[in-house]
């Protein structure tokens, strides 16, 4: 799954929420849920996510919502195989040369009706 959000130090939890297309209950819950995901809070307790979060709330998204693991699954998995971010990453870069190829296959397309 790519995510697009622009390069910064923090994240809001709405931006975060947008990024994932979740609701900001569903960030809420993971954060309490997986302690790898330490957001900073300000002093009205609003949340700030690293690019570490991030990544992290990639991992539990990619266990969870794409492999279809449980909460108690994606929190052994995560602790038990150290080679899930390396995974994710594969996976980010697979999905991009499958998009350029998918484009390159319709400009051919396009060019073979000509």
């Amino acid at each position: 799954m790519k995510i697009n959000l622009p390069d910064k130090l923090y994240y809001s939890i709405g931006e975060v929420a947008k990024a994932f297309d979740v609701n900001t209950s569903l960030i809420r819950y993971w954060e309490q849920e997986f302690p790898i995901i330490k957001p900073k809070k300000n002093k009205k307790g609003n949340r700030y996510f690293t690019p570490e979060d991030i990544k992290n709330l990639q991992m539990i998204y990619h266990l969870v919502k794409e492999k279809g693991y449980t909460l108690d699954g994606a929190r052994v998995a995560l602790t038990t195989n150290s080679k899930i971010s390396e995974t994710i990453t594969i996976i980010d870069r697979l999905e991009f040369v499958k998009a350029e190829l998918l484009k390159l296959k319709e400009s051919l397309g396009e060019n073979d009706s000509e």
